[in-house]
């Protein structure tokens, strides 16, 4: 069999080119061409894998031999709500974020917690040494914890080590681009490496129960780098997401299939490590001013949890033919079809003039339901007036000014309760709550938020 041509992909649009340049053809990138492995070697690699494999397949029927899922607790509530329950043996749980929001640190709290309840725990590093990793065990107070290091990150190795030791049962791997198949004979963090690796790693997982933890970088955009299919050959999905002059860190699960997507984890960053945020409510409203003018609080049902967060608009006058648009945590798309819903139903310009939309603390959110919400701080923001003291709003508006019903009504009021709050603005409810505790103001049309302001 004769060797195939050369071929280089690029790590950001998967894009395959028969020539390297510095620059991607498809989507404009610098430096992401990196060459495409699809040479004998792989083939030979692939095919002795599969020849080792041969005679082991058997079949049985769907439903027979039942077995329950185990699953092992964290101790840290907010990743155990984010993981629907804590890690399941036999998993496979990708993390993804920004250098220095948290990963490593979060990972080596977790095996400490899981160490502690004698399990047998290994942590792979190919990105610090045994003493710098020794030294961030010393500031989260973690030295004394039974975890096993390595900085070896040959997948042959470290499948080679696991399989000698059975009794381990969590393995983190710091990170995934660091790991490298030999045979494969291309550099770490190409194509074919992480598709091999994770292969690899899956296959160890399931077939000795183990729980593997891989740690992944995020290109510019905030995507997973190297292919996608990276994320559909793992079982979890978690991103960690914060702001560079915020403490506070969340986990967002994309990807679950031991439990709900969507969920939220909330940390908060210290010397010490991750605290956990068992209240984020009172954290993202701490600032908030009832009395300034471009303001309102939106109830957030983020998965299993309600969070009321702040919305913030600012509106002035613009010296430009194109007015400017920012938006910061919301969509700049559903801002757009907002100010057009509001010219259109309510006569309200906002053409001429320059629109800043802002979510408080960092979040980004994406449910209709911040619809109304975003529409009276846009409001408020032109009126310079406030809205009533102590209400929130939700609710989703369409096209025609006409104000929908939001889904979770009920988790939302309850936690505007909790809080204080005493009304609430909301679309017509077909299903009258009762005992709530807190006043309902219902409207029909986005045009009756006027008489609010």
């Amino acid at each position: 069999m004769s060797k195939l041509k050369s071929q280089f992909i690029c790590s950001n649009c998967n894009n395959i080119t028969s020539r390297w340049s510095g620059q991607c053809e498809a989507c404009g990138n610098w430096d992401t061409l990196s060459e495409y492995e699809s040479e004998l070697k792989i083939a030979n690699f692939t095919k002795q894998k599969i020849s080792n494999d041969e005679g082991n397949f058997s079949t049985r029927k769907i439903g027979e031999n039942k077995e329950e899922a185990l699953r092992y607790k964290t101790n840290i509530e907010e990743l155990d709500r984010c993981l629907g329950g804590g890690l399941v043996a036999g998993s496979v749980v990708l993390i993804g974020g920004d250098p220095g929001v948290g990963k490593s640190t979060l990972l080596l709290q977790l095996l400490a917690k899981i160490s502690n309840q004698g399990l047998e725990t290994l942590y792979i590093s190919g990105e610090e040494s045994q003493n710098q990793i020794n030294l961030r065990a010393e500031r989260l107070d973690i030295k004394d914890s039974k975890i096993n290091i390595s900085t070896n990150t040959n997948v042959t190795s470290i499948a080679n080590h696991i399989r000698k030791n059975p009794e381990i049962r969590f393995v983190v791997i710091d990170s995934i681009q660091t790991t490298f198949v030999k045979e494969l004979g291309s550099v770490p963090g190409s194509v074919n490496q992480l598709r091999h690796s994770v292969l690899e790693f899956s296959d160890l997982a399931k077939k000795l129960d183990i729980t593997f933890l891989l740690i992944g970088h995020v290109t510019k955009d905030g995507q997973l780098a190297g292919p996608k299919l990276v994320e559909h050959m793992v079982d979890t999905v978690l991103y960690f997401e914060g702001e560079k002059s915020s403490n506070l860190r969340i986990l967002r699960s994309h990807k679950n299939r031991y439990g709900a997507t969507n969920e939220l984890a909330i940390f908060d960053m210290q010397k010490e490590g991750l605290k956990q945020v068992s209240n984020p409510s009172e954290i993202f409203l701490e600032e908030y001013n009832a009395q300034a003018p471009g303001c309102s609080i939106f109830p957030l049902v983020e998965g299993s949890r309600t969070i009321l967060i702040e919305l913030q608009a600012l509106v002035s006058e613009s010296y430009m033919a194109t007015p400017r648009r920012a938006v910061h945590g919301w969509d700049n798309n559903r801002l757009a079809i907002i100010l057009a819903v509001l010219a259109s139903r309510c006569h309200l310009n906002f053409s001429q003039l320059e629109v800043y939309f802002n979510v408080a603390g960092g979040l980004k959110i994406s449910e209709p339901a911040a619809d109304l919400a975003a529409a009276a701080t846009l409001i408020s923001a032109l009126k310079k007036s406030s809205l009533p003291e102590n209400t929130v709003i939700f609710g989703e508006i369409g096209l025609s000014g006409e104000i929908r019903n939001a889904s979770k009504t009920i988790e939302r009021l309850n936690e505007a309760k909790k809080l204080g709050f005493k009304a609430a603005i909301t679309p017509t409810l077909k299903k009258k709550p009762t005992n709530l505790g807190i006043e309902l103001i219902e409207i029909n049309h986005i045009s009756e938020l006027l008489k609010f302001f």
